[in-house]
């Protein structure tokens, strides 16, 4: 074989079209052998690397073809105690690993150590039992393939499992389902586009490994959180098993997404890997360069400083833990065409010393970055180390799931107290946790459900968790979930409990949907998924988790008011401004001067002692339509309706009263959770209505004359529940064309007026 001395840069296995360059950075390496597999998994030829620079040990290989399987053995010292692993008898994955085969199985092999004596060193040799790496070719035919650039204002964000998604879906191909191909499926697509999703946020796809421990109790990895190659997509998602195709299966479900307008945001996992604690198995970056990749206890450097509670957390002090996760997410956005990622447990990459620091070399080279810093990027902005929750504490660059605004909202609708300022807050965007760092709204990634916790449906219909499944006594999992069950603890034939909770679900989606800020489904929650109580399905690859398409008429209702509740953010641009919205200063301030009016029932102005009254649970919102005067991107002003948002978690019905001071004209209705839906009624100044007790209902001063947006919640018994045909017949229009909410230029940031009354 002919070896070539190659190139140190860029590190990983790179194909050229006629050989193939391998490098690897260690620097605690004494040797690295290049160990070249075949399809029976044979080590079949090695090559000593003898050219380093920089700690980077590299050659090139002419002939060497996409498909080729390889892995590394390294040489150097076993010293655990210094921190040092190095272990030849273990076959190593490559960190740039563009593609990776197979699964890890439960063997002593994978094992610096022995089972039955820790303290003694095993040197059984891995392969046979563990992943390989595989060379890719890295050509594809993009065709026109542009990246959709949605604003933050105008997204809708969707959150969304691979294979949950597409498991249990009727026009899905068998074959299809479960992968990349079957996200890429048109019935999938179409579904999404009609909900009105610009964004679909994929759980994890870098591979992952499916952890033994799980396997030992016939359960597995179903979430992902457990990546060990931040290039190489994840080869459970692939519909063949050939090595190399899920590189191309996901390349083919973005361009399917950004041909429909979609965006591709992944959620990514860089704060640990799955080689676990000190009794981990050597997988990767333990036997290429322990103490450069992990974060070892200071004085203790046989263990590891853990902040996800997951066994290890990667050295962000290390310049070469810095370049692999930026070079693979740079690798994600030129060769992949991703448009954003999601970082779970981002405070663990802030972490230099012990706090979580805002000025860390992350956020500084992420800053700097001309590709990375152009894209989404959203964090959730916390881990479970010591001063780890940072909601609000992120650069200006960065956007944050709120955890606030999830607590809040669960907090207010369920009848908590005193809720009234805190949710008045979340509901205009968070201005106290973004607006000092400069940030706007968007800034704040709204939820009320995500992957981790109960469905919307499962919010509303248990107390306590029911995790039974995984089966750690229901010990696993947040038992603090805020919600309800409104009455009975799961399933229930009582009518009125149902009908209860469906308007809860109702609640919580139009306060999601109508709340400044970036609103964020969890897939699922429009049709009312259930997970049966489990608030924890990590471990759940089975229809516990997975998505039921096999709807009811009920469900149905929910997709179709789901739908249009995300048309009508989208038709009023003053539920997504890219300021925080200014209020009013005094009682005698002009009406049209305010962009926002807080107000009783009785539409009396909200005073001091409103906001901190433990029993009230009302509110009256007025937003100003015409006080937007945010460009277009032409630059021309643009006006929207004006709009009453009547607020009554309370239990009984509650007596709104329209104000005299609000424009003259016929206020209409515009959607109702409550148990009746929509009327079709019509309101002046100064004349009542009733809000039924937990319930929304809003009002249009329609300024065009044109008809009123009705969103209603009924739905036609006999309309057969097959939702891959269409949703319940929608009078609206929302073609490409017409769905396109206007973009705004950024403009300067108007002072809000001194305020005695805004929360």
């Amino acid at each position: 074989m002919e070896i070539w001395p190659g190139r140190a840069y860029p590190l990983g296995a790179t194909f050229d079209g006629t050989g193939t360059n391998f490098a690897i950075y260690s620097s605690v390496a004494e040797s690295i052998e290049l160990c070249l597999i075949n399809d029976q998994s044979e080590q079949v030829s090695t090559v000593s690397l003898r050219e380093v620079d920089g700690n980077v040990w590299h050659c090139y290989l002419p002939g060497i073809q996409p498909g080729q399987r390889y892995g590394y053995r390294v040489y150097g010292p076993y010293d655990p105690k210094r921190g040092l692993r190095c272990d030849p008898s273990k076959l190593l994955l490559d960190p740039y690993a563009k593609a990776i085969e197979g699964q890890l199985r439960n063997h002593q092999s994978l094992f610096s150590y022995s089972f039955e004596d820790p303290s003694k060193r095993e040197e059984l040799d891995s392969l046979g039992h563990t992943m390989i790496s595989v060379v890719i070719n890295p050509y594809f035919d993009w065709g026109r393939d542009r990246p959709p650039m949605h604003d933050y204002n105008t997204s809708i964000i969707y959150e969304a499992h691979v294979k949950g998604m597409t498991m249990r879906h009727p026009d899905v191909p068998e074959e299809y389902r479960g992968t990349y191909m079957g996200m890429a499926h048109p019935a999938i697509i179409d579904y999404l586009k009609k909900l009105g999703i610009t964004a679909v946020e994929l759980m994890p796809c870098h591979q992952f490994v499916n952890d033994t421990s799980l396997q030992a109790k016939g359960l597995s990895n179903y979430w992902g959180y457990n990546t060990i190659g931040f290039f190489a997509p994840h080869n459970g998602y692939a519909t063949i098993d050939n090595g190399t195709a899920q590189v191309h299966e996901f390349k083919a479900m973005v361009k399917a997404f950004h041909d429909a307008d979609i965006e591709i945001i992944m959620d990514v996992v860089y704060n640990h890997t799955a080689e676990g604690n000190h009794m981990g198995p050597t997988l990767s970056l333990r036997g290429i360069d322990n103490p450069s990749y992990y974060r070892l206890v200071e004085g203790d450097p046989e263990h590891y400083f853990d902040t996800t509670g997951t066994g290890n957390s990667l050295n962000m002090r290390s310049p070469h833990t810095l370049q692999l996760i930026m070079d693979s997410l740079r690798y994600w956005i030129t060769d992949m065409h991703v448009d954003g990622f999601r970082f779970d447990l981002a405070s663990t990459l802030a972490r230099e010393l012990h706090a979580v620091d805002k000025l860390s070399s992350f956020f500084d080279i992420i800053q700097q970055d001309p590709v990375i810093s152009q894209v989404k990027l959203i964090a959730e902005p916390w881990d479970v180390g010591e001063g780890g929750y940072n909601v609000g504490e992120f650069p200006p660059l960065w956007t944050e799931w709120n955890g606030k605004y999830r607590d809040t909202v669960r907090d207010f609708w369920r009848g908590e107290p005193a809720m009234l300022s805190e949710f008045a807050m979340r509901l205009t965007g968070s201005s106290d946790l973004y607006e000092s760092s400069g940030r706007r709204p968007m800034a704040s990634i709204n939820f009320v459900t995500a992957h981790d916790g109960f469905t919307l449906h499962d919010l509303v219909s248990y107390n306590q968790k029911h995790n039974e499944a995984n089966l750690e006594g229901n010990a696993d999992g947040e038992s603090n979930n805020r919600s309800w069950n409104c009455g009975v603890e799961g399933p229930t034939d009582d009518p009125a409990i149902n009908g209860l909770r469906e308007r809860q679900v109702r609640n919580f989606l139009t306060t999601l949907m109508l709340s400044q800020g970036v609103p964020m489904l969890a897939h699922g929650d429009e049709i009312g998924r259930t997970q049966l109580g489990n608030n924890n399905t990590y471990c759940q690859d089975n229809e516990i988790s997975w998505v039921n398409w096999d709807l009811t008429a009920p469900q149905l209702a929910l997709l179709d008011f789901t739908s249009k509740l995300v048309a009508f953010r989208k038709e009023h641009p003053v539920f997504r401004r890219r300021r925080f919205l200014y209020g009013h200063s005094t009682e005698s301030t002009e009406w049209s001067a305010a962009e926002i009016w807080w107000l009783r029932p009785d539409s009396t102005l909200m005073q001091t002692e409103d906001w901190q009254n433990g029993f009230a649970k009302s509110l009256m919102v007025y937003l100003n339509g015409a006080a937007i005067r945010e460009p277009d991107n032409r630059g021309n002003p643009i006006e929207d309706d004006d709009v009453l948002m009547c607020l009554n978690a309370s239990e009984n019905q509650v007596v709104f009263t329209v104000p005299e001071a609000a424009p003259h004209g016929e206020w209409k209705d515009a959607l109702d959770t409550g148990p009746h839906g929509t009327p079709e009624s019509a309101y002046a100044p100064g004349e009542s209505f009733p809000v039924e007790g937990r319930s929304i209902r809003v009002l249009i001063l329609d300024r065009y004359n044109a008809d009123a947006f009705h969103l209603d919640h009924e739905v036609d018994p006999a309309v057969q529940p097959d939702v891959a045909k269409s949703f319940v017949a929608d009078p609206i229009d929302r073609s490409p064309s017409q769905s396109a909410a206007p973009k705004h230029h950024e403009t300067p940031q108007q002072p809000a007026p001194d305020t005695e009354v805004t929360p």
